[in-house]
């Protein structure tokens, strides 16, 4: 259940006016306990690296957006070191939840001076929604029809703007078979939702533990590495890949152009529990 004050959109001003500047972290699974892991993978440890190499890499950012399973136990702890580390890198922030969180949780616990549970953005030319496509007790997806009508509302409020769509569940085929069974259902709703407004330019998600990119029909379609363990491309049933995190930059330009990489880590290795 979304807050009344959640769908209010956030005004930002980016530092450039013809571009806006951002960078999306996605699939964190951050646990209570700081020694465990996921996989064999100190979640904490490999995230705070992403986030270091981000900020070293990308100083100039307006904004950040995280695109759930920010924690893999929806515990209130993990949420409160998130909220800690996301604080400290000063820089509007703005969530979704993945199906291993809590929303609640997150709205109580996930609190700071630059953490915002506002659904709706408004930086520069652009229009940024993010939707909620959990589903209570499933791994898998769903957009309600309160999210499709939401989603509608906002891009005709405005259509002068271009629109960047998120949220967590894969609104395409990976071609990976297992992943591909616990994604988006009834996708096509959100498909004809987009082809419907004309100021749509991309949607972008998490989940897959993978990067993607294709651009059909004028609309970029991306998809994002874990900060933590990845998922191998093209497997029928669950299978790691040695790849390490990342995160993707993003920059959205005033004419709607997108220009965008993903980037990741030099290794994969983080032993010993964060501090």
């Amino acid at each position: 259940m979304q807050d009344d004050s959640d769908t209010q959109a956030y005004r930002l001003n980016p530092g450039d006016s013809s571009v806006v500047r951002l960078a999306q972290i996605t699939d964190c699974h951050i646990l209570a306990n700081a020694q465990d892991c996921l996989k064999g993978m100190n979640t904490r440890a490999s995230f705070e690296a992403v986030c270091d190499s981000l900020m070293n890499h990308h100083a100039d950012l307006d904004l950040l957006l995280a695109t759930g399973d920010l924690s893999q136990d929806a515990s209130a702890a993990s949420y409160r070191y998130l909220a800690q580390r996301f604080d400290a890198l000063r820089r509007p922030l703005f969530w979704l939840p993945g199906n291993h969180d809590d929303a609640e949780s997150m709205r109580a616990q996930l609190r700071g001076e630059w953490i915002f549970a506002h659904k709706q953005l408004l930086a520069g030319n652009w229009l940024i929604v993010l939707l909620d496509s959990t589903v209570a007790g499933e791994s898998g997806g769903r957009l309600a029809d309160a999210q499709i009508e939401f989603l509608e509302t906002c891009l005709r409020a405005k259509a002068d703007h271009h629109a960047l769509v998120c949220l967590h569940h894969q609104a395409l085929a990976t071609g990976s078979e297992w992943i591909d069974q616990l994604g988006l259902a009834q996708s096509e709703r959100l498909g004809d939702t987009l082809k419907s407004h004309a100021n749509v330019r991309a949607v972008l998600w998490g989940h897959v533990h993978q990067q993607a990119h294709q651009r059909i029909d004028g609309i970029e379609w991306m998809s994002t590495p874990s900060t933590c363990v990845q998922f191998k491309p093209g497997s029928k049933t669950f299978a790691l890949d040695d790849l390490a995190p990342g995160y993707r930059h993003i920059e959205l330009h005033a004419d709607g152009s997108i220009v965008t990489e993903v980037q990741r880590l030099a290794t994969r290795d983080f032993p010993g529990p964060a501090h």
